[in-house]
């Protein structure tokens, strides 16, 4: 179904170059936040912003009869781009995907939609 492309001297680990996308069809999400259950945004810490954001996507994914395993590619958009954000979206996103993971980008945005927002994901996956 999913197949990661890297070249043999590739050293982003947790990130794959490209992906073979075998399946049906495909699954686009829209942009997902870190957000609570009842659409309240999550704002005690970057990393619980970030982790809820991956449950978001999850639920997400799973009302379409997908998974995390399913996803081929993942862009991430952020606030601001420092150490401390970097270095704590790649090991909550390691978290939910497999180290064989979808290529992957982070950018950072101008703005995202709400001050307290920052982080934001979207994800194409395969459906099967």
């Amino acid at each position: 179904m999913l197949t990661p492309v890297n070249l043999p001297d590739a050293a982003w680990p947790g990130v794959s170059q490209g992906m073979i996308i075998n399946g049906r069809g495909m699954f686009v999400s829209t942009g997902h936040v870190g957000t609570d259950e009842s659409g309240e945004i999550v704002t005690e810490s970057l990393e619980a912003q970030v982790v809820a954001m991956f449950e978001s996507l999850k639920r997400t994914l799973a009302a379409a009869g997908l998974g995390f395993g399913h996803v081929a590619r993942m862009t991430t958009y952020v606030a601001d781009l420092n150490p401390d954000t970097i270095g704590t979206v790649r090991p909550v996103r390691a978290r939910y995907l497999n180290q064989a993971c979808p290529p992957a980008s982070i950018m950072v945005a101008a703005g995202l939609y709400d001050p307290r927002v920052k982080v934001e994901a979207e994800v194409i996956a395969v459906v099967p």
